[in-house]
């Protein structure tokens, strides 16, 4: 807390005077569960940014004292004013990118446990039990992720401030952070407001999910078939055939274009190869389905 009474009263200022430059970040803190105010959050921003360029300007200047390196005005410029600038700007977009970094996550934890835990909650509600009973019977499953963490903040707002269920989920709806899980929620309040069957609309939602769940897995399953054919065609035999062509040119002419040969090829298998292999598996990282 001291901490951050000293952050907000260093860059309070800052953060006012910024505040709708940085609009985007006090949405996301709401959808990432992140308890600091705005205020405090960016002062806090801005002053690890700080931080680090004070720390990196200090470090570097000491460096460049100690090893006695003597060096022309433009790199001690650099040195000295540029790179410091680069890492304090770098401290503060990935903080500022940091709630919506979690709101990702979370939003992606929701969207891949929701036809599980709809079945279960679809499931439970063929006992005729109550909607609150349902909420801390999968409040209590932390298999379910975020969705365990939203059933537990309904729970919350009924058993300590004292909701009714449709009121407790209407407040966790407003601040989910997934559009589906959103309107199910509505939706479950529509029904208990309507006085309809909650245990149908439970059942028709959960088969709905599991629905779209099944074709998005087959989808990808589909997917990742082509893009094995694409790694064995451009990223396994086109490098082989690459080295092997070097090897047969280098016996011939030891250079092409003005590049020595063993250079191009050192380059090729250290470099270049990693690099594409290392791209490939952060685009299927990217477009990965969790089944």
């Amino acid at each position: 807390m001291a901490f951050k009474r000293i952050a907000v009263l260093l860059f309070g200022g800052v953060a006012d005077m910024t505040a709708s430059a940085f609009s985007f970040v006090k949405q996301n803190l709401v959808y990432a569960n992140v308890r600091i105010p705005f205020r405090t959050y960016m002062s806090m921003v801005f002053f690890f940014a700080f931080v680090g360029f004070l720390s990196t300007l200090v470090i570097l200047n000491l460096v460049l004292f100690f090893l006695n390196v003597s060096v022309g005005p433009i790199l001690f410029i650099a040195y000295s004013i540029f790179v410091p600038i680069v890492v304090g700007l770098v401290i503060m977009f990935m903080l500022a990118f940091y709630p919506y970094q979690k709101v990702s996550s979370r939003r992606k934890s929701i969207e891949v446990n929701l036809p599980f835990a709809l079945n279960h909650m679809g499931a439970v509600a063929e006992s005729g039990v109550p909607p609150y009973v349902i909420f801390k019977l999968i409040s209590e499953f932390d298999e379910y992720g975020e969705i365990s963490n939203e059933m537990k903040k309904i729970v919350r707002n009924i058993e300590i401030f004292g909701m009714d269920p449709v009121t407790a989920v209407k407040q966790v709806s407003s601040r989910t952070p997934n559009e589906q899980f959103k309107q199910i929620l509505e939706g479950i309040t529509t029904t208990i407001e309507s006085g309809g069957d909650i245990k149908l609309y439970l059942k028709n939602v959960g088969e709905q999910a599991l629905f779209d769940w099944r074709i998005k897995r087959e989808k990808f399953l589909q997917q990742l078939s082509a893009y094995a054919e694409f790694y064995t065609g451009i990223l396994i035999a086109a490098p082989l055939f690459i080295i092997a062509l070097f090897a047969v040119m280098n016996m011939i002419q030891p250079t092409i274009g003005g590049f020595d040969i063993l250079f191009l090829t050192r380059a090729s298998i250290y470099v270049i190869i990693p690099v594409v292999n290392i791209s490939f598996l952060v685009f299927l990282r990217g477009v990965e389905v969790e089944i």
